[in-house]
Formats: C-alpha cells, sequence, structure tokens
C-alpha cells in the first residue's frame, strides 16, 4: 500500500482550517495540524483544534511563536501606529510567522507541501511560469489581498483547497461532519486586539499616554484639539469630538507636528499613490507602465489603474480619484484574478511619532 504523502497544515481551532484539514484528507493526504501560539493567553483556539483534530484523526502539534510574533507583527505595528501610519499586521504574519512556522515543521516531519485555509487559489502561471494567487470565487470572503507578500518559494509549496467555497458550503461541510467548530463565529478583529480598543492596546504595549494636540486645516490654521494621534485615521468623520457645522474628515495624520489635519470630503479623493517595499508576485517585474487593477484595502473593490516603476517607487495611477489611501496599508495590484504585486503604500510619510 502506497504511503500517503503528508501535509502540514496551519490548524487555528477555527472552521475554515478545520474543513480544510477533511477535504485535504479526501485528497488523500496525511495531514498534520499545526496550531500557531502567538499570545500566551491564547490557548481557546489551541483548545478547538485540539478537539477538530480529534474527530478526524488527524496529528496535532502545537507550536510556540510569541516571541517571533512579537518581534515580527506587534511591535512593526506599534511602531507603524505611532508614526501616524495604519498598518495591516495580517500581511506581515503571514509572510514571516505563519508560512515559517508551517513550513519549518513540514521540513522536521518530511512533507514538502504546507496548507491553510485562506480563501483563494495557488497557481502557476503559464505565460510567466511564477506563482500567484488567483482569487477565491466567493467574492465576499477573497482572502488574496493579505497574502500578497508571500514570496515564491512559500507560494510553491503551498496549498489553499478552500478557494471554490463559499462560507455557507463551508459551515455546512462542518455541521455534516460534526466538527465542533462549525458554527464558531469568524474572528472580525486583529487577533491581538481582540476588543478592537487600539489605543488602550498602544498604550499598554509601551507604557506611555498619547499626547493631546492640533486639529488643523489644510493651511495649518487651529481648530481644536485632539485626545492624541492614536486615536484617528484616515477618512474617518465620527468620534472626532468636536462639533464643526459641517462633516470634516481626517485627511493627514502629522505625527512630526502632533497634528491631525481635517477636510471637507471632497479632498480625500487621491488619483494617484506610491508604493514602497514591493513582493512581485504572477509579475516578475515592471519595466514599462502597465494597465491592472487595485485595491487600497481589504474591503475596497479592486479599480482599474496604471503601474508604473517611476524614480525607484512603484506609481500607481488610478482612472478615477480613489477615498482615503491611507499610508502604511497596502495596495494590490491585479492581472485579471491573478495578484501581480503588492506593497505598502508610502506617500506622505513623515518621522516623529505619538508620544511627543
Amino acid at each position: 500500500m502506497e504511503e500517503k504523502k503528508k501535509i502540514v497544515l496551519g490548524l487555528s481551532g477555527g472552521v475554515d482550517s478545520a474543513v480544510a484539514a477533511y477535504l485535504l484528507q479526501q485528497q488523500g493526504y496525511e495531514v498534520i495540524g499545526v496550531t500557531m501560539l502567538v499570545r500566551p493567553e491564547d490557548h481557546e483556539g489551541a483548545q478547538d483544534a485540539a478537539k477538530v483534530a480529534q474527530v478526524l484523526g488527524i496529528e496535532h502539534r502545537v507550536v510556540d511563536f510569541c516571541s517571533s510574533f512579537r518581534e515580527n507583527v506587534m511591535m512593526p505595528f506599534v511602531s507603524e501606529y505611532t508614526h501616524g501610519r495604519t498598518p495591516n499586521p495580517c500581511v506581515i504574519c503571514n509572510r514571516k510567522v505563519k508560512w515559517e512556522a508551517l513550513l519549518s515543521v513540514a521540513d522536521q516531519v518530511g512533507a514538502e507541501e504546507v496548507a491553510t485555509g485562506h480563501y483563494a487559489f495557488v497557481e502557476k502561471l503559464p505565460q510567466s511560469g511564477r506563482y500567484s494567487l488567483r482569487m477565491s470565487e466567493d467574492s465576499k470572503k477573497d482572502q488574496s489581498y493579505v497574502l500578497y507578500a508571500l514570496t515564491q518559494d512559500q507560494l510553491r509549496r503551498t496549498r489553499m483547497p478552500l478557494g471554490g467555497y463559499t462560507k455557507e458550503q463551508i459551515r455546512q461541510i462542518a455541521a455534516k461532519l460534526g466538527l465542533p467548530v462549525a458554527q464558531k463565529p469568524d474572528s472580525m478583529e486583529i487577533c491581538f486586539i481582540p476588543d478592537g480598543n487600539y489605543v488602550r492596546f498602544l498604550e499598554d504595549f509601551t507604557g506611555r499616554t498619547a499626547k493631546p494636540g492640533s486639529f488643523v486645516d489644510e493651511q495649518g490654521h487651529v481648530l481644536g484639539q485632539h485626545k492624541g494621534i492614536l486615536h484617528y485615521t484616515i477618512g474617518q468623520r465620527k468620534g472626532l469630538g468636536i462639533a464643526f457645522g459641517k462633516p470634516m474628515f481626517v485627511k493627514e495624520i502629522r505625527a512630526a507636528e502632533n497634528e491631525v489635519v481635517l477636510s471637507g470630503n471632497e479632498a480625500l479623493f487621491s488619483q494617484v499613490t506610491y508604493v514602497s517595499e514591493v513582493n512581485f508576485m504572477g509579475w516578475a517585474s515592471l519595466s514599462q507602465p502597465r494597465r491592472a487593477e487595485a485595491k487600497i484595502r481589504y474591503a475596497h473593490k479592486a479599480s482599474p489603474c496604471t503601474v508604473e516603476i517611476e524614480e525607484g517607487r512603484l506609481k500607481c495611477t488610478f482612472d478615477t480619484p480613489q477615498r482615503a489611501i491611507t499610508p502604511g496599508q497596502s495596495l494590490v495590484v491585479y492581472d485579471g484574478p491573478w495578484i501581480a504585486l503588492g506593497g505598502i503604500i508610502s506617500e506622505e510619510r513623515r518621522d516623529g511619532d505619538a508620544w511627543k
């Protein structure tokens, strides 16, 4: 009897990875479930994952990645936020923590491939010979955006069995199997800030309190006092704490000056943005301007654009202005349904931090 091919699966304790394990079993794999502890207090996920592994009859391992997660995800997140930017920690975590953990275990147990419960497809593109991610068939659940930073070697060894399913179908499969996580709610917040209170997390993490400063208009005229720049993000209208008699929105955060720039809605629309820390995925390079579509945040609908390299930076020019392009967030460029490349929105970056 031929020995089953081993595959290491990120088993988070949620319904998606649980069904992914079952689907891989159906494809003939010997599945080894790995739960990554990224915070000492995160035991619920490991316990749920263990229950799933028991029902499915697969091996389950718990790997402590707390120190790596703190160094590679939490500390950069804090640094970005305190410098007036809005980072996406999931992007960093996927490339530098999750995949590194899974591939490390895979090498230990002699498995060539790893898998996750993300909604996307891993495909090798015939025109470029490169690996890329294709959007899942369920556009509401597509997670390719947060995976744009994966490397070619990581993609080569990765399987994502959920790309062709809807969330409803996954829950139905889990219920039929009697999995204990069939109706477990999806996590909607950043995993290390489960209550969504970013300011409290940042102040607890650093032991410092953000200093109040000035709301200013685009000409620099003081409009009032803000509570500290950690409380605000680009495009925000509610929760400013001051009534201006008309809608006002956060246009820019100037950490060095401890100022929050407010403006009317029209000023929040931009047509051009610049991107740093670019990771080429489906495309190997960019020698001349190319047409594509790009997303400026996870829930953003991809919009037609032209991308090119200008003075060593990636420049993205949208056909129509986009609202609240936010430094620190990711811009992901799609060539049809496939990711071409992605990077960090870097325009208007300023030095300085929120504690001054």
